[in-house]
């Protein structure tokens, strides 16, 4: 899932496996990039895209529902958990931010409270 978009593409091309698959659900990044077709078609990926904002209220809480009843119990039971790449403390807002905008990590960077 790729929440950013833009300049991103090349780099979400190049990490997904043989067949893999990109869904675009944002693009903070902007709405263009570069696409190398050839890796596409080699590669054999399938890109597509989703947004909920024009979808029904009725269709979105079908979808938490669904969340609920499904995921939910995993993330009880523990079998699903969040990447966490670093904590600060609140104080230090300013650095992670500064993290974040490096991309020099991998999963969620976390403010303790």
């Amino acid at each position: 899932l790729d929440m950013v978009g833009g300049d991103y593409l090349p780099r979400e091309i190049k990490a997904l496996a043989d067949d893999g698959r990109l869904v675009f659900i944002a693009q903070l990044g902007g709405s263009k990039g570069q696409l190398d077709m050839g890796q596409v078609m080699r590669r054999r990926l399938t890109i597509t895209g989703s947004t909920l904002r024009p979808r029904p209220v009725s269709f979105k809480a079908a979808i938490a529902a669904s969340l609920r009843a499904r995921v939910w119990p995993l993330i009880e039971a523990g079998k699903i958990k969040p990447v966490i790449h670093h904590t600060f403390p609140l104080e230090q807002a300013a650095q992670a931010h500064a993290m974040m905008e490096s991309s020099a990590h991998i999963g969620k960077i976390m403010l303790q409270l």
